[in-house]
Formats: structure tokens, C-alpha cells, sequence
């Protein structure tokens, strides 16, 4: 990088106020004025993603670097952004015709209308499908079959994407198969082995925490609603309008004579993106492409099964494509290498015996603000090292490092995130102002855990 090619940037990267670089302030600064207008309505999600980090690269001199960043942001996100579309239209013309009718009405012969069993019952079905390590598959799978069944009770969405989005944070982030632990033990050329056995008690005091928390949101809906009977209340008036309930029980668009070819369909969509064949963006679109054709061949009905879904989706894709502009002028900038090693420089010395819990609470606001690629590429070897010094197994601090998770993946940033929040039709602020004293606790209770248990010393 070259002072002639940012004006301002020699002083952005070496002069410091009170110690602290300027680059690490506006870093900071930014995250935090980005934080606050989401969190307090004051700006969409879309426009603070992108007119806060703008407002900041200009400010700190990188201007006329900034198209590129923003450009180059926007490519990285660009495959999740696709993947998102067509598995919203995908799910979404599924639901439509009718998929997950028989799971509904075999689960409310099950619960009998009781909302707190159906929230355990979705922490239960969440956590299974988690098991594969992909957020983006559970929340296609849980909210697609849960959704219509908590509108029809009248239970809040929210409930049923807190949920769902502990669930996979958990159990996508703690298995070694997962993608945060993946990313700590080839960053730290760790054994797989070595990292999980010794965390597998907070992995299930983590799927404590989230039954527990199904328990409670249960509770806190059925005091609210009671126990819902259908047969006696088929005109029932939920807080979300009877517009959402005529739209999830309408039969004019279901095909029940197809449910066994529709399932069939999703089966074998479902393998392929396990086992990896096709990018899953692609996957997605032949997804939808054959679930249209199948269910609805008139093409006006493809249309309107198209159009009935166009707001969520689109929504959803310009989101992502936001989060692209806000990482890449965060790394582009160097932003986020000016947080991290700041970080580390003020950790007292003192602490250094408590090195790892240390690791494990300043992992939730970080991860909650990077990318797990950033962190766990560019950040995690530098607590590492500074661990090193204090005699702490880099094992250690990798468990550490993924006990943050359930506050992580209520970022912007988490494309699976992005598209729960399309599924349930709500605001990512709104799931943040739900969801975060759970995901605060299920960080807690692990990291308790995995301190009492020697997972981290």
C-alpha cells in the first residue's frame, strides 16, 4: 500500500490516539454506530451494511480504493447469495403445494396444540438435522416443516428461529465436522480427535441449554395461547393476521396426490448437497426449476407461486449482498487485523492464567463481527501465539474459540442467518433483540462447562 494511493492512509495506519491506533478506532467505531442503527431501527439492515462502512473507508482515507472493496466483497458473497434465491423459491413452492402437511398433522396429534411441546419437539428435530454441520440445510428443513404448524397455533416465529439458530450453532460449531471447529483445527493444524473428546460434555450442556431454552419459550407461549385445538378453532385469529393463516391452509394450491414424488424430489436434492456433487447454489435452482414444473405446469401458476415468494427472497439476496459490501471494506481496509491485534496487545498480563476463558467471551463479540473465516484464519492464530506465552495448549484455545458461536450467528453476517430471518419473514433486528440473552446463556452454560469439566483450564 502506497500513500499516493491513499491520501489519508499513512496516518490512518501509524498514528495512534491514547495508545490505540486509528485504525483500530474506526474499526471499533464502525461496528459499534453499525450495531446500534440496526439494533435501534434507526437504519435498515441494507442501508447501515452498506452506508456505514462507506461513510468509514472514506473517512480513513480509502477512497479511491473503495469501488474494488466493495466489488470484491460482493464476489465472495455472490455463490450465497444465489444459494439463497432458489432455496427460498425451492422450499417455498414445497410448502405451497402441501410437502409438510402430513409431518403437521402428525406433530399435532403429538403435542395436542401444546406450544411448549412443539417448541421442544422443534429443538429436538432442529438439532438432529444440525448434525450434518450445515446451517443453511437445518433452517431449510426446520422452518419449512415447524413454520406453518407455529402460524397455525399462533406461536411467534421468532420462537421458532431462536430456536433453530441456537441449534445449529451449537451443533454445527462444536463437532469437528462442523464448519467453525474445521476452521480452528486446520488453522491451528490441530487432531480432530484431541479437540472434540474433551469438549463433548459442553456440547451436550450446549444441547441442554437449548431444550431448556425451547422449555422456557414454550411456557412463555402457552401462557400466552394456551392449548391450542385446532377442530375447534379452525377460523383462528393469530397475531399475525389472519392473512398468514389463510396462506398457510389454503387448498386451492396444495397437491396431495404428489407428496411422494415432491419428497422424493427433496431427498434427492437433500444427498446431492450432502454429499457434494453439485455447487449448491446450482443444486438449488434445478431444485426449484423441477418443483415447479411438477406441482404447477401451467405457467401463470408457476407465476404466482413465483411472485408470492419474490418479496422474501429478494429481500434475503439484497441483505446478502450488503453483508458483502460491509466485509469487504472491513478486510480490505485492514480494519479487522487492527481490532484483532489490539485486542491482543491490551489483554493484561495478568490474565494470562485465564488465557482461555478470556479467548472463549471476547469470541462471542468478535465472531459476532467477523466473518468465521476472519476469525478463525486471521484472528485465532494470533490469540494462539499470545497463548503460547502463557504456556496455554493451542487445543485449549481452539475449544475456546468456538464457544462464542450462539452469538455469532446472530450476525448479518452469517449467510444461513440471512436466510432464516427470509423464511420466518422478520428483521434480523428482530431476532437479535429476541434471540440474544438465549444466545448470551448458551455461551455461558458452555463455557462454565467447559472450564469446570477441563475443557479449557
Amino acid at each position: 500500500m502506497k500513500s499516493s494511493d491513499y491520501p489519508f492512509s499513512y496516518l490512518v495506519s501509524d498514528y495512534f490516539i491514547g495508545g490505540i491506533k486509528i485504525l483500530t478506532v474506526l474499526g471499533i467505531s464502525m461496528v459499534v454506530i453499525f450495531t446500534y442503527l440496526i439494533m435501534s431501527k434507526r437504519l435498515s439492515p441494507v442501508t447501515a451494511l452498506t452506508i456505514v462502512p462507506v461513510v468509514f473507508a472514506i473517512i480513513g482515507g480509502f477512497s479511491s480504493k473503495l469501488g474494488d472493496m466493495m466489488l470484491d466483497g460482493i464476489k465472495v458473497v455472490a455463490p450465497s447469495a444465489a444459494l439463497l434465491l432458489f432455496a427460498i423459491l425451492f422450499f417455498g413452492i414445497l410448502i405451497d403445494a402441501g410437502l409438510f402437511d402430513p409431518l403437521i398433522k402428525t406433530m399435532l396429534k403429538i403435542v395436542k396444540g401444546d406450544p411448549v411441546k412443539i417448541a421442544i419437539g422443534t429443538a429436538l428435530i432442529a438439532m438432529t438435522v444440525a448434525l450434518d454441520g450445515d446451517g443453511t440445510t437445518t433452517h431449510m428443513i426446520t422452518i419449512s416443516a415447524m413454520l406453518p404448524l407455529y402460524l397455525r397455533l399462533g406461536m411467534n416465529p421468532l420462537t421458532l428461529a431462536t430456536i433453530s439458530m441456537l441449534s445449529v450453532s451449537i451443533m454445527s460449531g462444536m463437532t469437528p465436522w462442523g464448519g467453525p471447529s474445521t476452521r480452528a483445527i486446520a488453522s491451528l493444524g490441530l487432531d480432530a480427535n484431541e479437540f472434540f473428546v474433551p469438549i463433548i460434555p459442553t456440547l451436550i450442556a450446549g444441547m441442554g441449554s437449548i431444550l431448556y431454552t425451547a422449555y422456557v419459550l414454550g411456557k412463555k407461549e402457552r401462557k400466552m395461547l394456551g392449548v391450542v385445538h385446532f377442530n375447534a378453532a379452525p377460523d383462528l385469529k393469530i397475531a399475525f393476521g389472519e392473512a398468514a393463516v389463510a396462506s398457510a391452509i389454503q387448498d386451492d394450491i396444495k397437491r396431495p396426490k404428489l407428496i411422494w414424488v415432491n419428497l422424493l424430489l427433496t431427498i434427492i436434492i437433500m444427498t446431492v448437497l450432502v454429499v457434494g456433487i453439485i455447487p449448491a447454489p446450482v443444486l438449488f435452482l434445478i431444485g426449484f426449476v423441477l418443483a415447479a414444473a411438477i406441482n404447477y405446469p401451467n405457467l401463470e401458476q408457476q407465476r404466482e407461486r413465483v411472485a408470492s415468494h419474490a418479496r422474501n427472497s429478494i429481500t434475503v439476496v439484497i441483505l446478502v449482498f450488503a453483508a458483502g459490501i460491509f466485509s469487504g471494506i472491513f478486510s480490505g481496509t485492514k480494519m479487522v487485523d487492527a481490532v484483532a491485534n489490539s485486542l491482543v496487545a491490551i489483554i493484561p498480563e495478568s490474565l494470562g492464567s485465564f488465557f482461555p476463558t478470556v479467548v472463549a467471551l471476547t469470541s462471542m463479540p468478535l465472531t459476532f463481527v467477523l466473518s468465521n473465516d476472519a476469525y478463525y484464519f486471521g484472528v485465532l492464530p494470533i490469540l494462539a501465539e499470545a497463548g503460547a506465552a502463557y504456556g496455554v495448549s493451542p487445543l485449549e484455545i481452539a475449544r475456546a474459540s468456538v464457544l462464542g458461536q450462539p452469538v455469532h450467528f446472530l450476525s448479518p453476517l452469517v449467510a444461513s442467518t440471512l436466510l432464516l430471518v427470509g423464511m420466518v419473514k422478520t428483521d434480523i433486528g428482530d431476532l437479535q433483540r429476541y434471540a440474544f440473552k438465549w444466545a448470551l446463556f448458551c455461551s455461558l452454560v458452555m463455557i462454565i462447562i467447559a472450564v469446570l469439566t477441563g475443557a479449557i483450564t
